[in-house]
């Protein structure tokens, strides 16, 4: 990584656009970057005005750039292509830039499958997941994708959260009710540090009590207020510091052109988490 002592014009800029910006993504890219002596230095912004953000990425050459919630879709309009894996969702959390050419990516859909078939989620079990925005929309489809088939997404506006339901087959409903599905999912920022809902739960304690699997797509902290409840009941847990690795991990290879192996990407999760 490079040092006030050897940053120069050729130094390779790669960004993060959130709302709310952790420290996860650049103590990992940057720890690449050293371990591989890559002339590469990564950075998070939480942008005012994101238009202008996503001229500023064309204008001055940066390289890389992840995009978080709330802008994974508001940045469409935004970029020149979309990749099949933003396309299929409309949803983004990646974009390279190919000499002013935006090109968006969406590597949060392959890191939900993996983790999904790590943890071995049964597809048999039924789920219900909060939210209906683009880090959902991701979920869904890698559900969907996974075997899952019965499932509701919960989602305060009715009419998003039918669309989502709608297209990749599964219900919908405005409140989880007597719902008590063996697989609960958060895909809203309730629980993520700095927020105005950093304490709150996003299911109620008796939802937890009966579900099997829980699995909170926030990062930070790693152990949200869902998370804590979950493992303190003893239920399986799948938290969103093992989804922000992976897709951390494709977005590097996107960026560089270079994939680090399983050791270094080991490591660079636990720093990112140190």
């Amino acid at each position: 990584m490079p040092t006030t002592d050897t940053i120069t014009r050729e130094t390779t800029l790669c960004i993060s656009l959130a709302a709310r910006p952790s420290n996860i993504g650049t103590r990992f890219h940057n720890f690449l970057y050293d371990e591989l002596d890559l002339n590469y230095l990564y950075k998070a912004f939480a942008p005012t005005d994101i238009a202008g953000a996503i001229s500023g990425i064309r204008a001055l050459g940066i390289r890389g750039c992840a995009v978080s919630m709330p802008y994974k879709e508001h940045v469409i309009p935004l970029i020149d292509e979309l990749d099949a894996s933003a396309s299929a969702i409309q949803s983004v959390n990646t974009i390279v830039n190919t000499d002013g050419h935006l090109r968006a990516y969406n590597t949060d859909y392959l890191a939900v499958t993996q983790v999904l078939a790590s943890h071995q989620v049964p597809t048999d079990d039924d789920f219900a997941i909060l939210g209906s925005g683009g880090m959902a929309k991701a979920v869904v489809a890698a559900l969907r994708d996974s075997g899952f088939r019965n499932g509701h997404i919960i989602a305060r506006d009715e009419n998003t959260g039918h669309t989502l339901a709608e297209q990749y087959g599964f219900k919908s409903t405005t409140q989880i009710g007597d719902l008590r599905p063996r697989l609960i999912i958060n895909a809203t920022p309730i629980g993520m540090t700095g927020g105005p809902n950093a304490d709150d739960l996003s299911f109620d304690p008796d939802v937890v009590t009966s579900a099997e699997t829980v699995f909170d797509v926030v990062a930070f902290p790693a152990t949200t207020p869902l998370i804590t409840l979950a493992d303190n009941l003893g239920k399986k847990t799948i938290s969103g510091a093992e989804v922000i690795a992976l897709q951390a991990a494709e977005q590097f290879v996107l960026y560089t052109g270079i994939r680090p192996t399983p050791d270094q990407l080991h490591r660079a999760s636990e720093f990112s988490m140190a």
